[in-house]
C-alpha cells in the first residue's frame, strides 16, 4: 500500500521539547543509561542476540513479585537494529498508513497509525516476526511458546504457521473469546490460567509442560526492535511530528517506538497511554521506582497490569516522556470518535492513546497516536458510548447512527 508523506510546516529549526522533570538543557538526558538521546547509536550498547537456551534455563523461578526471578535490564535498542528489523520484515508486514483524524472542532492535529490493517489486526506481527527471524533454527525445533492476552499470541501463531512449527499460548482467563478463537484459527494451542499465574509465566519466560522457544511479548530486544519499525515509518511520513502517544501494556511497543524516534528526532516526546483501572507506569514514575497498583478488569483488556516487568523499568523511565492516564469514560468517547470521524473501530487499548491526545495533554501540535488495534471489542462496552452526547457533549460526539446509517453491526453504539 502506498503511503502519502505529509509536508513540513516549519521553515526554521524545530523547537526542543524537554520534559520538566529532566531539566531544561537542549539535550534530553537518558538518566538510567547515563547518556543523551543523541548518542543512542554508541557502540557501548550491545547488539540484539537471541536468548541462549542456557540463559533461559538459568533464571530462577519465583512467585509473583517476590524477587525470585532475575532478568537483566533491557538496554536501549540501537537504531541500526531497528533498521535491520525493518529489512527483515519487508514483505511480511504491511507498512501501515498514517492518516489524519478530522474533527469538526478545534483540537490537536491528530494522526492515526493504523496497525489494525495488519493481517492479524495488530502491530504484534512486527516484534514476533523479528524475534523468530533472529532465533537460531535449532531453538525453534520444538516450536514456540508465548504468554499473551491475545494480540502477541496471534503474532506468534501467525509466524509459527508461516514457518510450519507448533505454537502454544498461555493466556489470562479474562482474555476475550474473540482473540482466543483467532489464535486457534491460526493454529495456536491455548492454555488459559489465572492472571497471577499468567504474569508469573511472563516473569519466568516459561510455563510447566510447554516445550519450545519462549517469545516474550515485551522484554525481548528483538521484539522491541521489531516494534520500533513503527517509529521509523512515523518520522518518515510526518517529519515534523510534535508528539507521539502509544498505549502502554508492558512497554515493548512504546519503548521501541521511542528508541526509533529518539535517534532522528530527539526533541519529540513519546508518551505512554494508560487506563485508570491499571496504570503501573504512572504510579512508578510518580514514586521513582517500580510500584504495584490495583488491577480492575475492564473492556480495556489489551493494556494494564498490577506492576511493571522489572527489567523494563530503566528503559521505560529513560525513553518515555511520561504516562497519560485516561478514564474508561474518556476511552469510550475516543472509540466513538474514531468510529464517527475516522471510520475506525478500535478496541479499548488502541483507543487509549487517542483519548489522551483528545484531552490536549500531549500538546496542540501534530500528535501521532498508535490506534486502531485488534478489533476484539465486545458489545457490552459499546452500548454506553452514545450516552456521552447527552448533556452538552463535545461537537465531535455525534450519533453513530448518523455516521453509519446503514451499518447494522454498529447498532449497539446507538442504543
Amino acid at each position: 500500500m502506498a503511503v502519502g508523506r505529509f509536508p513540513s510546516r516549519r521553515q526554521g529549526p524545530r523547537p526542543i521539547l524537554v520534559d520538566a522533570a529532566r531539566g531544561s538543557s537542549d539535550a534530553v538526558v537518558v538518566p538510567s543509561l547515563g547518556t543523551t538521546r543523541e548518542s543512542v547509536e554508541a557502540d557501548r550498547y550491545p547488539s540484539i542476540r537471541p536468548l541462549a537456551a542456557d540463559q533461559r534455563s538459568s533464571r530462577s523461578a519465583g512467585s509473583l513479585g517476590d524477587g525470585g526471578v532475575t532478568v537483566d535490564p533491557i538496554e536501549w535498542v540501537q537504531i541500526a537494529e531497528i533498521r535491520a528489523a525493518a529489512r527483515r520484515l519487508r514483505g511480511q508486514v504491511l507498512r501501515s498508513p498514517l492518516v489524519p483524524l478530522s474533527l469538526p472542532e478545534p483540537a490537536p492535529e491528530i494522526y492515526l497509525k493504523l496497525e489494525n490493517l495488519q493481517p492479524i489486526g495488530s502491530f504484534k506481527l512486527r516484534g514476533a516476526g523479528n524475534a523468530m527471524a533472529l532465533a537460531d533454527p535449532t531453538m525453534l525445533a520444538d516450536g514456540v511458546v508465548t504468554a499473551s492476552a491475545g494480540n502477541m499470541a496471534q503474532g506468534v501463531a501467525w509466524n509459527a504457521r508461516r514457518l510450519g512449527i507448533p505454537c502454544h499460548v498461555v493466556v489470562p482467563d479474562h482474555a476475550p473469546l474473540t482473540k482466543i478463537r483467532a489464535i486457534e484459527r491460526l493454529g495456536g494451542e491455548v492454555v488459559a490460567t489465572s492472571f497471577e499465574r499468567w504474569w508469573q509465566a511472563l516473569e519466568e519466560r516459561a510455563y510447566p509442560g510447554l516445550d519450545g522457544h519462549f517469545i516474550h511479548p515485551v522484554s525481548d530486544p528483538a521484539v522491541i526492535a521489531g516494534n520500533g519499525t513503527i517509529g521509523l515509518e512515523i518520522v518518515e511520513d510526518l517529519p515534523d511530528v510534535d508528539a507521539v502517544v502509544v498505549p502502554f501494556g508492558g512497554g515493548g511497543l512504546s519503548c521501541g517506538i521511542a528508541c526509533a524516534i529518539a535517534a532522528t528526532h530527539p526533541d519529540v516526546p513519546v508518551h505512554a497511554a494508560e487506563v485508570e483501572t491499571a496504570a503501573p507506569l504512572a504510579a512508578s514514575l510518580s514514586a521513582g521506582a517500580p510500584t504495584r497498583v490495583p488491577y480492575t478488569a475492564s473492556f480495556v483488556d489489551g493494556i494494564g497490569s498490577t506492576q511493571l516487568l522489572p527489567e523494563m523499568w530503566p528503559l521505560a523511565r529513560a525513553a518515555l516522556a511520561g504516562s497519560l492516564v485516561s478514564t474508561l469514560s474518556q476511552i469510550r468517547q475516543a472509540i466513538r470518535t474514531l468510529v464517527a470521524h475516522g471510520r475506525v473501530v478500535a478496541e479499548g487499548a488502541g483507543a487509549a492513546s487517542v483519548a489522551a491526545a483528545l484531552s490536549g495533554r500531549a500538546g496542540q501540535g501534530r500528535v501521532v497516536c498508535r490506534a486502531g488495534v485488534g478489533g476484539a471489542l465486545k458489545k457490552t462496552p459499546l452500548a454506553p458510548l452514545e450516552r456521552g452526547r447527552r448533556g452538552g457533549a463535545a461537537a465531535h460526539q455525534v450519533p453513530i447512527s448518523t455516521a453509519f446509517p446503514r451499518d447494522k453491526t454498529l447498532a449497539p453504539l446507538s442504543r
